[in-house]
């Protein structure tokens, strides 16, 4: 520790086993530093990353990215002031010029009394065991030969596939580290690992493109390279031989990577930031019904090795499994410390969004959901943000294809798709079972009972 009390990083220590340490000190000299300077409180996050990206384009390869990326977030509070300021320079006097600018940052504001840590007895203190980290040692060259497999699968999956967009393997590690004035003061380690490939596809009717990708914490839990492939090559072709259709009201099914927008759709509409601004058409909606009766969406943050895992929250509030949706109806909000006291609520350990977001239902085939349908449209794109949180009309530009009795006949592109928000998640008819597990919600196809279809 230096004379002024900032840790500062030894020469190489970022690429050795004690970078979670190394990182903690760095943390904790900024608090002190904090405190020095006179703020009442202090957080800090910071963070250390390193990855590799290999990417390929027709059998050559064309890039590969190193990236070695450090950073520190810090708050102050003076009272029910708050500034804050960020430094990627570990130096101590680049740290107490960051503390100084944060503290010069508050002194200038509004005061606002919601400000502040969250409650200390809320810390996140039992830690358990996530399972996240799991380096994978991939040099370039396996990584090229990864990617230029997924990507000469999917050149070959069709005479009709004409040209690439590339394909490539990513592997990333970080380290993250937060603490704040309670003496909280936490460091979690993560990898994040993916395959994946796009290529284009051509017909009398013109060029479409697809893609496919895999991703996981766990490097032996991917695709493999040539499934990503064939998958990609498979999704390019299905969209040629596009046709109009009547401009009309249809049911409409959404594809689960679609599906898991939607569902995001809804969240936004319940989370704090939004709430406390009335700024969506879900404020003062506890208890209230906001999705079919059937529908739960429930978060499960200690899950081990997901992609949305975590201990605690930004604010460093435990987290805890709970659901959002019960049944149909809005069981909680998604708060952070701050949205919660705007609200008059206690936080819901939900501060930077959800973990392991899972839709619960009951579910059926994709096939059985089109039957259902009978005819209409199958999404599997999405164009624009036309959602209005507000008033909750939903307009998007969309793709897909066109069902007529259950059976899949031809690839629409270019359309728009309409309805309410409210009316399309109180619509929800049916819930499939092929769930997308890519990402932080996961859910399978769902299929609304009408919207308006439109070319």
């Amino acid at each position: 520790m230096s004379a002024n009390g900032v840790v500062e990083a030894a020469p190489g220590e970022r690429h050795g086993g004690d970078l979670g340490a190394s990182l903690k000190d760095l943390v904790a000299g900024i608090l002190d530093e904090a405190r020095r300077q006179g703020a009442s409180a202090a957080e800090v996050s910071a963070g250390d990353s390193t990855g590799v990206v290999v990417s390929v384009r027709k059998g050559d390869l064309e890039t590969v990215e190193f990236t070695n990326d450090r950073g520190f977030g810090i708050t102050v509070y003076l009272g029910a002031r708050t500034g804050s300021a960020s430094t990627t320079d570990a130096g101590s006097d680049a740290m107490r010029e960051t503390v100084r600018a944060a503290i010069n940052i508050a002194k200038f504001t509004e005061e606002d009394p919601c400000n502040g840590l969250a409650d200390a007895e809320l810390m996140a203190r039992a830690l358990p065991d996530l399972d996240l980290d799991h380096p994978w040692e991939l040099d370039v060259h396996e990584a090229t030969e990864r990617a230029l497999e997924a990507e000469a699968e999917a050149l070959a999956h069709d005479s009709r596939i004409v040209n690439s967009e590339g394909a490539n393997v990513a592997t990333h590690r970080g380290f993250h580290v937060y603490g704040n004035s309670h003496g909280f003061l936490e460091v979690s380690s993560g990898t994040r690992h993916s395959t994946a490939c796009s290529v284009i596809a051509e017909d009398a009717g013109g060029m479409q493109r697809d893609h496919w990708y895999t991703v996981s914490r766990v490097p032996e839990h991917l695709e493999d390279p040539v499934d990503v492939g064939r998958e990609a090559g498979r999704r390019a072709v299905a969209r040629l031989g596009r046709r109009p259709v009547a401009t009309g009201s249809y049911p409409v099914l959404f594809a689960p990577p679609e599906a898991g927008g939607l569902i995001g759709n809804l969240l936004a509409a319940i989370s704090g930031g939004v709430l406390y601004r009335n700024a969506s058409y879900l404020v003062g909606a506890l208890g209230r019904r906001a999705a079919a009766a059937g529908i739960t969406l429930a978060e499960e943050p200690h899950r081990r090795q997901g992609l949305g895992s975590a201990s605690h929250d930004g604010d460093g509030v435990a987290t805890r499994a709970k659901a959002f949706i019960d049944d149909g109806v809005v069981a909680n909000y998604i708060l952070g410390s701050y949205s919660a006291r705007r609200l008059g609520m206690t936080t819901t350990g939900n501060a930077g969004g959800v973990f392991n977001l899972d839709l619960k239902a009951e579910m059926r085939s994709p096939a059985a959901l089109m039957r259902d349908m009978g005819t209409g449209l199958l999404v599997n794109g999405l164009i624009g943000q036309g959602v209005n949180l507000v008033t909750g009309d939903y307009s998007r530009g969309a793709s897909g294809i066109w069902i007529e009795n259950g059976e899949p006949q031809h690839p629409v592109d270019e359309i728009t798709i309409a309805a309410n928000l409210d009316d399309m998640l109180k619509g929800i008819v049916g819930c499939g079972d092929d769930i997308d597990r890519r990402g932080n919600i996961h859910t399978g196809s769902l299929l609304i009972r009408e919207m308006t279809v439109a070319n």
